[in-house]
């Protein structure tokens, strides 16, 4: 019953599997993995069975006629008498067993195989052996495990050798006469001992060509005693090795136990003195006293090969005299330089998207929101905050196998709020919102399929075209609560004087105990009309269950008998499963790696996931290795989204952003675009699998416009870039200029702090440009060492190019820990913050972004406000902006009044927000309300010069004043 359940469920899933990769068009991948695991297997075992067979069946044939009385004999004859009888039977098990394990290991390496098979060439050679790249990346794995099978095999085939002589006297550990072992036992133990030896020349051999990759020297890669005496004792040790088979093999002549024993006597000495003694004499008495000048070489090989490796040979790096100190004058020439910061931080306003965006209690949005753009109504990109409203299960009181898997089936709508506009109350102002989906991303991409199928949230498969499903509320006017859109977002922040912004927890509690009772009317209040829409699904998704047979195959799959008892699914039905864009992707491609953070975006009419896949390798020589993972990890990511591709141990040192994906949000189909096609691990793999990959020119011009430089790559380059922005010899090995990635400091423990996406104007740059940011410190001290950025514009000619801010030694800038801590400890700052801490209110710190700015770097950082003892309710409200430059901090209630505060201590050297500068609002529309009618102005000016001059008795100065007088009641009364 065992084997029979467990065969079932293989036979389940291997075929589930083979429909789900025909349902979507990726059979060739699947069949391609089968068929080389396959072959693998089956020549593993092959290859294992013959040998350990081939030394089992001469073992026994080679067995003495008469073997000697002896205590030890007589006491083997009882094993030989329960044995004999059934020796096939032990022969076949012991060989079958053997032959399945070796199988199954061998087949484990089916990527390793096919990149050997399909290598490309780099076009570039290490430095050390003048071959191509692609033979340490592809070719030396494979030819390793290849001797690591033949290994195993040789000393299986030993042992088992051994055991049979033994149990048929050609082997005996007691003989009087001093002859331990037949002449027969001894030619055939004599060339098993001489494979292995050769196998251990070839080992040799390949050592040579390992180390490239080795770990002795100062950096990584092969050292001066490397090249000089490890490479020297490998070849000399080859030769032994040589030398040493051939006299095992002569043995089958001779027949003598001395040459064997003599010969092993010889490898064993040799590979002490030789491989060890000699270079570790030379590492200890030649190098070590004179490791600097010795190392340089291999030091720059190591620097070269590793920016290279990670793609930042390129980088432009710029010395950047970072001014601290600005006048009034300055600060207004330069006002108009300062981009439309993105004061919205994706992680908090996730809570914001929740409470006033989720109209439904099943509908949820991820922790971390995206940062995308899109155009706005004048046909501008802006930095825009993107989520999709996915499908989080039934409601906790309706949770049942049906409306998991046949009612709530998925998510509804897009929703998106401006990057740099914030409303009246410190809400993100939507630009698109409610379901249906309206707003101003509606208006500019037309409509689109807004229901979410395939997504990061809900149930691990759904059945669809069998019971009608939920799709949304019927009347959503009746039931969402009004949200601030760029319609009707008036920015009339209070100044940071007032009382209001001394306290705005009260007005906080006001407007998210408003947004709650509306949500909570949205949850209840379509009862009454039984108002709510539903939808039979009509797309080409899923996998048919067109027959009772795969109804069977999927019920044992999923072990729920209900699939195949419900009488609503039909042969009409579809199931979708494995609906996480990220497993869609990996299991399409399982040669890439994919990045941590998927976004979604409008393209086309239709919601697709866009997903960013990497090509690895921890092939390339010298190039200094991480781990991926570790390298990832900061804030807002773990590191475990990075599964089928990674290498083991995640170890890589070579990686490009070969692959943009997209994964349809409503039918889930997986398009793998090509997108840096030279890279040569990818065009290894479309040799593997040919025709998965489409190229980069397919895509659409409105595709392009959404892709963006992915985040877990900039991490890797910048963990890369905290050593190797060092590119002297010399000063690598002094270590003195090495940085690291600061902590977050608007977190608690240590974590990395996440790269920033922003729009932020380099200088230099004719104009802004959408960014991904990162800061680093020199190693143990919290001052700014540089500012690294990456235009993350597709349709930009300087896509990818990273470009580095590189600060001077002598001048001390705040870093991101120092900035936070001169917000905490500044009194005009403490002032404000004080009466917040105090209340019930809970305050949140949020992304501490940092840009160029002025000739000098500005820090800036939103400060939200959360009504305490809120509960679910409960939402945080932007009410105050902390700002930073030089080591001057200022606050203010909106960002104009912060640098105002910062530079002018309020006289407002920047221009107006009345006036409509995109500083504070980023649009004209949104800051109307309380501008002074240019009459009006005029006729104030009037009166007090007219004043001044009447206070000198001039007659005619009088009449001027009396008629400006008579203007300014004028103009008041028409405003």
């Amino acid at each position: 019953m065992v084997v029979i359940i467990a065969g079932l469920m293989l036979a389940a899933n291997f075929w589930t599997d083979y429909k789900w990769f025909n349902a979507i068009g990726y059979t060739s991948v699947f069949l391609t993995e089968l068929w080389t695991r396959v072959l693998l297997f089956a020549v593993a075992a092959l290859v294992m069975a013959v040998i350990v067979g081939a030394s089992i069946f001469f073992a026994y044939r080679a067995r003495p006629g008469i073997r000697p009385m002896s205590l030890e004999q007589q006491g083997l004859d009882r094993y030989r008498q329960s044995i004999d009888p059934h020796r096939k039977l032990f022969f076949w098990i012991a060989v079958g067993a053997l032959a399945l394990l070796s199988g199954a290991a061998a087949s484990g390496d089916w990527r390793v195989y096919l990149q050997f098979v399909n290598s490309v060439d780099f076009g570039v050679n290490d430095p050390e052996f003048g071959i191509d790249i692609a033979f340490f990346a592809f070719t030396y794995p494979f030819l390793r495990i290849l001797l690591g099978y033949m290994y195993a095999a040789v000393i299986l085939a030993f042992i088992a050798a051994v055991i049979v002589h033994y149990l048929y006297g050609g082997v005996r550990l007691q003989n009087d006469s001093g002859q331990r072992a037949t002449p027969a036992a001894r030619v055939h133990l004599s060339v098993l001992l001489g494979l292995f030896v050769l196998l251990r020349a070839g080992s040799y051999w390949l050592d040579r060509y390992g180390l490239v990759f080795s770990n002795r020297g100062y950096t990584f890669g092969a050292s001066y005693t490397d090249v000089n005496a490890v490479k020297t004792a490998l070849t000399i040790l080859t030769v032994i090795s040589v030398i040493c088979a051939l006299l095992f093999f002569a043995n089958i002549v001779f027949k003598n136990t001395m040459i064997p024993v003599a010969s092993l006597g010889l490898l064993v000495l040799s590979a002490v003195v030789v491989g060890v003694a000699y270079p570790e004499i030379v590492q200890r008495f030649q190098v070590d006293p004179n490791e600097q000048r010795l190392e340089s070489p291999y030091i720059e090989r190591n620097i070269e090969s590793t920016r290279e490796a990670y793609g930042i040979a390129d980088t432009e790096v710029i010395d950047y005299d970072a001014t601290t100190e600005l006048t009034p004058q300055e600060l207004a020439a330069e006002a108009d330089t300062i981009p439309s910061v993105r004061l919205a931080d994706p992680a908090v306003v996730s809570q914001t998207f929740q409470q006033m965006q989720q109209v439904r209690g099943f509908y949820q949005f991820p922790d971390v929101l995206e940062v995308d753009r899109y155009p706005d109504a004048d046909g501008n990109l802006i930095d825009t905050i993107v989520a999709v409203r996915e499908l989080d299960g039934p409601p906790a009181d309706q949770d049942n196998w049906l409306n998991r898997h046949l009612i709530y089936t998925h998510g509804y709508g897009m929703v998106a709020a401006a990057g740099n506009l914030i409303d009246n109350e410190g809400r993100p102002v939507f630009t698109e919102y409610n379901i249906p989906p309206r707003g101003e991303l509606s208006d500019v991409v037309g409509e689109y399929e807004p229901r979410i199928y395939y997504g990061r949230e809900g149930a691990d498969y759904v059945i669809v075209q069998a019971e009608e499903e939920y799709d949304h509320p019927l009347d959503p006017e009746a039931e969402e609560p009004d949200v601030p859109t760029l319609e009707d977002a008036v920015e009339s922040s209070p100044s940071p004087d007032s009382d209001e912004a001394r306290a705005p927890a009260d007005g906080a509690d006001e407007s998210q105990d408003a947004d709650a009772e509306a949500t909570e009317e949205g949850e209840d209040g379509d009862t009454a009309s039984g108002s709510q829409a539903y939808n039979r699904y009509d797309g080409d998704g899923g996998v048919p269950l067109n027959n009772f047979f795969d109804r069977i195959l999927f019920a044992i799959k999923y072990q729920e008998t209900s699939i195949l008892l419900n009488s609503a699914i039909t042969s009409d039905s579809r199931i979708l499963y494995e609906r996480d864009p990220l497993d869609r992707v990996e299991k399409v491609a399982p040669f890439l790696t994919v990045d941590s953070r998927p976004y979604p975006a409008v393209v086309e009419g239709r919601v697709v996931w866009i997903v960013d896949g990497y090509t690895t390798s921890d092939g390339y020589p010298y190039a200094n290795r991480i781990d991926f993972t570790q390298a990832v990890t900061d804030t807002f990511t773990d590191g475990s989204a990075q599964q089928v591709g990674a290498l083991p141990g995640n170890e890589v040192n070579y990686i490009r952003n070969s692959v943009k994906a997209t994964v349809d949000a409503y039918d889930g189909t997986v398009t793998l675009y090509g997108w840096d096609e030279n890279d040569p691990v990818l065009q290894t793999w479309q040799g593997a699998f040919p025709g998965t990959i489409v190229d980069r020119d397919e895509m659409s011009d409105e595709l392009v416009q959404h892709l963006r430089y992915p985040d877990d790559l900039f991490k890797v380059q910048r963990e890369i870039m905290r050593e190797y922005h060092v590119t002297d010899a010399a000063s690598y090995y002094g270590g003195q200029d090495f940085w690291t990635v600061p902590n977050d400091p608007t977190q608690e423990g240590e974590v990395s702090e996440p790269p920033y996406r922003q729009t932020i104007n380099f200088p230099g740059a004719e104009e802004p440009s959408f960014s991904l940011t990162t800061t680093f410190v020199p190693r143990n001290r919290e001052n700014l060492a540089a500012f690294m950025a990456v235009d993350s514009n597709p349709e930009s000619d300087e896509y990818g190019k990273l470009k580095l801010l590189e600060l001077p030694r002598s001048t001390v800038i705040f870093g991101p820990g120092q900035v936070q801590n001169a917000f905490d400890s500044d009194a005009d700052v403490r002032e404000v913050l004080l009466p917040l801490e105090q209340s019930n209110a809970e305050v949140t710190r949020g992304n501490l972004l940092t840009l160029p700015f002025a000739g000098g770097l500005l820090y800036v950082e939103p400060l939200y406000v959360q009504a305490g003892g809120g509960g679910a309710a409960s939402f945080p409200l932007l009410q105050q902006v902390m700002v930073g430059f030089g080591e001057e901090v200022a606050i203010g209630s909106n960002l104009q009044d912060a640098l105002n505060n910062l530079f002018e201590g309020g006289e407002g050297p920047l221009p107006d927000p009345d006036e409509g500068s995109e500083e504070s609002t980023g649009d004209d529309e949104t800051s109307e309300a309380g501008s002074e009618p240019s009459d009006l102005t005029d006729a104030l000016n009037e009166a007090v010069e007219a004043w001044e001059e009447a206070q000198n008795a001039n007659e005619e100065a009088n009449e001027r004043l009396r008629d400006a007088l008579e203007a300014l009641e004028e103009a008041a009364g028409e405003n």
